[in-house]
C-alpha cells in the first residue's frame, strides 16, 4: 500500500469511528431508513390508470416520509422487463397487465418516483433483479423480449426461466441495462436483492451443463470446480456492474440485500460462519457477499435478517452481530421483516412485539448504520402499529443518510448569503448555493437547524433539525417577534458529507 493511500484509509477509519459514536445514540442524526416497494406479485398497478398510480404512489411516499424514512428502494426490473422507458426490454406486465404494453401517455414510473422522492429529500434506489425472466410457467414473453433471439442465454429451472449466469452474454446484457438506467436517470443507487443463482429446488440440479462445459475450462476451472465457477460468474457480474456505474456516474452507489445467512459455522472449516442452520449465500446461491464488501464492489450491504430474536435455526441477534463483525467497515444496514417483527413477542416483555428489541440492538452496534423495511406496503398499512411506533419513537427526529466516505470524504462548501425576507409566501429564511448543483461534490440539499437564544448550537443533535430540503429557502414559523432564535443552515453533497459549521442567522419570531 502506498503512503498516500494508507493516510486516506486511516483518515476514513477515524471518520467512521467518530460516526459510530453518533450512530449509537437513541435518536441518531445519521441513519439509513429505507423501505422496499416491490411490484412483482402486485396486481393493483395493472388495474389503475396512470393518474391513479401517481396518486397511489404519492400517498405512499407521504406516509413513508411521515414515518421518518429517507430512502426508497423501488423495483423497476422484476423479470427482465421495465417499469421505465426502455429501448432494451419491454414494459413490465406488472404495470399494465400485459408485457410490452405501454402505459397511458407512456407514463414512466421510475422518472415519477425519482422526482417525488427527491422532492421529499428521500433517496431513490433502482431495484433490479439480474437473472429472473419469468415468475411462473404461465408468463408470456413479449415478441420483443431478448429471450426469443438468444435462447442459448437462458435455462429453465423448475417452472421459471432464468438468464444462465455462466453465459458471458447474459452478464453483458445485464450490464447494458445498468448502463442505460444510470446514464439516463437521476438515481442515487442501483440495488439488487438476494436472487442470484436461484434458490435450490429439492431433487433438481441447476441445468448449466452446457455453459459449464463451454466456458469453465477456458476460464481456469476444472471439472470438479463447478461451485467455484458459479461463484466466479456472480463475482464477475457484481464487480463489472460496479465498474460500469463508476464509468458513467461515479457518485451513484451499488447496494445488495443478500439472504440473511452468509454461511453456517458447520459449513466452514474454521467455523467462521454464523451459529445458524439454514440456506447459505455462499454455498447455495453462489453469492460471496463478504468478498464483494471487502473489495468495495458494493457500497452498502443489507442482509435480510427477517427472522425473530430467539429463532432456533436463524436467530436475529446471532446474525446481526455476525454481520457487524464481518462487514469490513463498510455501510451495513439491516433488512427487517415488518410482518414477522409485528407477530414476534419481545423476549423480555411479551406484551409488545420485537420492534423495540431489534431497534435497540441495531443501534447498540456501531458497525450497523440503519435499517431497511420489508415490505413498504406493510409500513403504509401500519401493520402491528410499527409505522406509528417509528413515528413516535425510533424516527421521531429526522436523520441524514450516513456519508459514503470511501467514495468522497471532503466537506462541501458552506452556503452563501443567508438572509430573511417578508414575501407573499410568509417570512422566509433563504440562501444561495455555493457551486454548481451538477457537481456531486457540491451542495445537493440543505439542513436547517433551530436553537433558542442561549442554547448550545450542537449540530449533532437531530432534534434541532427542522427541515431537510433541496430548496434554498425555508418558511419560518412567525409568532409576532416575541422570541429570538438562532437558525443554522448547512449544505450536504451527493455523498451525504455535510459542511462543517453552516451559516447562522439570529431572528425574532
Amino acid at each position: 500500500m502506498t503512503h498516500n493511500k494508507l493516510i486516506t484509509v486511516l483518515l476514513i477509519a477515524l471518520l467512521l469511528a467518530s460516526f459510530g459514536t453518533i450512530q449509537s445514540q437513541s435518536n441518531p442524526k445519521r441513519e439509513f431508513r429505507g423501505a422496499w416497494i416491490h411490484v412483482i406479485g402486485q396486481s393493483q398497478y395493472a388495474n389503475m390508470t396512470a393518474e391513479e398510480i401517481k396518486t397511489y404512489l404519492t400517498k405512499s411516499l407521504d406516509e413513508l416520509q411521515a414515518q421518518g424514512l429517507n430512502a426508497i428502494i423501488f423495483q423497476v426490473r422484476p423479470c427482465a422487463d421495465a417499469l421505465y422507458m426502455s429501448d432494451i426490454e419491454p414494459w413490465s406486465r406488472y404495470l399494465t397487465g400485459i408485457q410490452g404494453e405501454a402505459p397511458e401517455h407512456n407514463f414512466d414510473p421510475m422518472e415519477f418516483m425519482i422526482r417525488e422522492c427527491h422532492e421529499r429529500s428521500m433517496e431513490f434506489h433502482a431495484w433490479l433483479n439480474p437473472y429472473r425472466v419469468t415468475a411462473s410457467e404461465n408468463d408470456v414473453l413479449h415478441s420483443s423480449h431478448v429471450y426469443h433471439d438468444n435462447k442459448e442465454w437462458f435455462v429453465k429451472y423448475g417452472k421459471q426461466i432464468y438468464f444462465d449466469p455462466g453465459v458471458p452474454a447474459s452478464k453483458n446484457h445485464i450490464k447494458k441495462i445498468v448502463r442505460d438506467i444510470v446514464s439516463r436517470y437521476d438515481i442515487d443507487a442501483i440495488h439488487m436483492d438476494d436472487y442470484f443463482y436461484p434458490y435450490p429446488i429439492a431433487g433438481q440440479a441447476f441445468p448449466d451443463d452446457i455453459s459449464f462445459l463451454r466456458y469453465a475450462k477456458v476460464q481456469g476451472f476444472s471439472s470438479e470446480q463447478r461451485d467455484d465457477w458459479r461463484r466466479n460468474n456472480v463475482n464477475q457480474l457484481v464487480k463489472e456492474i460496479k465498474e460500469t456505474i463508476v464509468s458513467v456516474k461515479p457518485w451513484v452507489r451499488f447496494g445488495i440485500s443478500p439472504f440473511g445467512i452468509y454461511r453456517n459455522a458447520q459449513s466452514t472449516p474454521d467455523k467462521s460462519g454464523s451459529k445458524t442452520n439454514g440456506l447459505q449465500n455462499y454455498d447455495d446461491l453462489y453469492a460471496d457477499v463478504k468478498l464483494w464488501v471487502e473489495r468495495e464492489w458494493i457500497d452498502y450491504n443489507i442482509p435480510q435478517i427477517y427472522w425473530e430474536i430467539g429463532h432456533k435455526a436463524a436467530d436475529y441477534e446471532t446474525l446481526i452481530k455476525w454481520w457487524s463483525r464481518n462487514n469490513y467497515g463498510a455501510h451495513l444496514y439491516i433488512g427487517q421483516d415488518v410482518g414477522r417483527t409485528a407477530k414476534a413477542r419481545d423476549t423480555k416483555n411479551p406484551k409488545r412485539n420485537q420492534l423495540t428489541q431489534k431497534m435497540e440492538l441495531e443501534r447498540s452496534l456501531p458497525a450497523v448504520y440503519g435499517n431497511c423495511f420489508w415490505p413498504a406496503y406493510a409500513l403504509i398499512k401500519n401493520t402491528g402499529s410499527i409505522g406509528d411506533s417509528l413515528k413516535a419513537n425510533y424516527h421521531k427526529t429526522p436523520a441524514l443518510i450516513p456519508p459514503y466516505l470511501h467514495m468522497h470524504h471532503k466537506q462541501p462548501k458552506e452556503i452563501k448569503d443567508l438572509k430573511t425576507s417578508w414575501t407573499d409566501r410568509g417570512y422566509l429564511l433563504h440562501w444561495k448555493r455555493n457551486g454548481e448543483v451538477t457537481k456531486p461534490e457540491n451542495a445537493q440539499y440543505f439542513v436547517v437547524y433551530r436553537f433558542r437564544k442561549n442554547e448550545n448550537k450542537n449540530l449533532d443533535d437531530a432534534s434541532k433539525i427542522v427541515e431537510i430540503t433541496n430548496k434554498t429557502s425555508y418558511t419560518l414559523p412567525y409568532n409576532g417577534g416575541k422570541e429570538k432564535f438562532n437558525y443554522v443552515v448547512t449544505s450536504v453533497d451527493r455523498f451525504h458529507n455535510e459542511s462543517k459549521k453552516g451559516k447562522q442567522k439570529t431572528i425574532k419570531l
